[in-house]
């Protein structure tokens, strides 16, 4: 197996080639932030909080899907970088309809972490105040669209490791949203298996259990750990 030396802050990394940058940093100690990252599924950079600097290349890389090079020379926490990020979370907040007092994810919110870590208490962005639908017809589970950023977490989850696609992305720009089925009510949507993976992947309130109310949301992070060990790694066992 080849391996390539790069430098990430100043420290010297050595991976296996064809690691990320992101999984660089990570055996390195190195934190980059993440929204739509999520372990075990596959990266779409849709977000594009971990952008990073490599010195030689002009644009901003996503670390998630920019592979490791031989004696690449990579920075993740410029001033430029942090507007970048700060005013990534602005946009995000600016797009959707987030009201973190009411939502059944606040205190346990990806996106409001995010927001704290960038110093945002406000944006400079004019709020959009998009005209979005609830669906409750799942008789567990409900989605929020007012609190969906997109990330598509739900999507690969129920594709890539429960293997029910139930959700997708339907339309372009400013009008995509997630669908279920085929732009069904979740709760007619015969291929759900009920099984709350994407409630688990969820970053922010989107997807939540019913009866659920402000603050009470929370996930089980390690059940999708364990289920891509199970399968990756035949260990079957909690």
């Amino acid at each position: 197996m080849s391996v390539r030396t790069l430098t990430i802050d100043g420290q010297p990394v050595a991976i296996a080639e064809g690691a990320t940058i992101l999984e660089a940093a990570k055996e390195a100690g190195i934190h980059i932030p993440t929204l739509c990252f999520l372990e075990g599924v596959s990266a779409v950079a849709a977000c594009r909080m971990c952008l990073v600097e490599v010195e030689g290349i002009s644009k901003l890389l996503p670390a998630c899907v920019t592979q490791v090079a031989e004696e690449m020379v990579v920075h993740t926490n410029t001033p430029k970088l942090q507007e970048y990020r700060r005013m990534t979370v602005e946009l995000l907040f600016a797009e959707g309809n987030h009201v973190c007092s009411i939502c059944v994810a606040n205190g346990n919110c990806e996106l409001q972490d995010a927001a704290i870590k960038v110093g945002m208490d406000h944006t400079r962005f004019p709020y959009r105040f998009p005209n979005r639908s609830v669906d409750v017809s799942h008789p567990q589970f409900g989605i929020d669209h007012n609190r969906c950023i997109l990330c598509t977490r739900c999507v690969r989850v129920c594709d890539e490791i429960e293997g029910a696609h139930v959700w997708d992305v339907a339309q372009r720009g400013t009008a995509a949203y997630i669908v279920s089925g085929l732009n069904q009510p979740w709760g007619e949507v015969d291929a759900c298996t009920s099984c709350g993976k994407c409630v688990d992947a969820c970053p922010t309130g989107a997807i939540f259990r019913k009866g659920t109310t402000t603050a009470e949301k929370q996930r089980d992070r390690a059940k999708l750990e364990f289920l891509v060990n199970a399968r990756e790694k035949h260990e079957w066992t909690r």
